[in-house]
């Protein structure tokens, strides 16, 4: 541990065990500096690509881990938009667990007709991901089997924190900005990379129209909101996690909100000059680096792509419109 840093929950040694225990598909994605991008934007870019993988996200880390971890047979639980579920029914059908994951009503359908496909037993719940796991949280209490959290559970940011190991290997790089949900990437990256580079600044992205944990963060006590506007469903997060806020404090240097305009405008840049899909929670590190160019101009900057689940809907209107 850095003496310079706070106590975190989450070890680096968990981190490493992830590292050995994740299945390989999930590991080793690619990182490199997107030349176009940075032409575009003007500031030296490394993307890390975690879309190319069985659930076109970064989920599957952290999922793969929990499940392989267990300390029991019981059925699991779980809320998701979508890529938490999905990366939670591959690898309970992996491990011959069972998994019932609960969805808003208004959820991305390409994400719920895949988590069904892989096994999982969908619920639909509520108008949003947290009245999802309002409902999700009551029925595993009244049952046997655990309830999964995303961003709270340490493995789910054990599996994270793999992304920034590989980060180490690589050459070092100045900012990075991580897109944040409900914590997990974020504070499962700032564990390894400040601990490994404390110089590095960690600048947290969130959508404007959800800006609940950035305003938790900043203001250290929780800011719940009674409804949010995003496009960003994979970080659109109404009620913030205690701990992953708690997780923040002191490893985390700053914090941007970026507009809805910004990110379709980002979806469409990383389409265009690094030929990948992006969903908008996985943009809004570039809408970042478009909406504040000046503040890391000079600067070596890398972002997570962290998924690439859109409707063939959303194609039309975000990448082609």
């Amino acid at each position: 541990m850095n003496p310079g840093l706070p106590a975190h929950r989450l070890s680096l040694e968990a981190v490493h065990d992830a590292a050995r225990t994740i299945d390989s598909v999930f590991l080793r994605s690619p990182q490199y500096g997107c030349e176009p991008l940075q032409d575009a934007l003007g500031v030296a870019v490394s993307l890390k690509v975690e879309s190319i993988n069985p659930i076109r996200s970064f989920k599957g880390r952290g999922a793969d881990y929990l499940v392989a971890r267990r300390a029991s047979d019981a059925p699991l639980v779980t809320a998701s938009a979508g890529n938490f579920g999905q990366a939670m029914a591959y690898a309970c059908r992996k491990h011959g667990v069972p998994i019932t994951v609960y969805a808003a009503v208004n959820a991305n359908p390409l994400k719920l007709d895949r988590m069904r496909a892989l096994g999982a037993e969908v619920i639909l719940a509520g108008q949003d991901f947290d009245a999802a796991k309002d409902a999700a949280r009551l029925v595993a209490s009244a049952s046997r089997a655990r309830f999964v959290e995303d961003g709270k559970d340490l493995e789910t940011l054990a599996g994270a924190g793999t992304i920034a190991l590989e980060w180490l290997a690589g050459p070092r790089f100045d900012v990075a900005l991580i897109p944040l949900g409900n914590g997990a990437l974020l504070n499962g990256i700032a564990r390894v990379l400040k601990d490994a580079w404390p110089e590095v600044q960690i600048v947290a992205v969130q959508a404007a129209g959800a800006p609940a944990m950035v305003r938790s963060w900043r203001t250290r006590h929780l800011v719940a909101y009674d409804r949010i506007e995003t496009i960003a469903d994979g970080i659109g997060v109404r009620v913030p996690i205690q701990e992953a806020v708690e997780d923040m404090q002191g490893w985390v240097d700053d914090a941007v909100l970026v507009r809805e305009d910004s990110i379709v405008q980002a979806m469409r840049l990383i389409h265009r000059h690094a030929g990948l899909v992006a969903e908008p929670s996985a943009a809004v590190g570039i809408a970042a680096l478009m909406e504040h160019q000046p503040r890391f101009a000079g600067r070596r900057v890398a972002t997570v792509v962290c998924g690439g689940n859109l409707t063939d809907a959303q194609v039309d209107r975000w990448l082609c419109g």
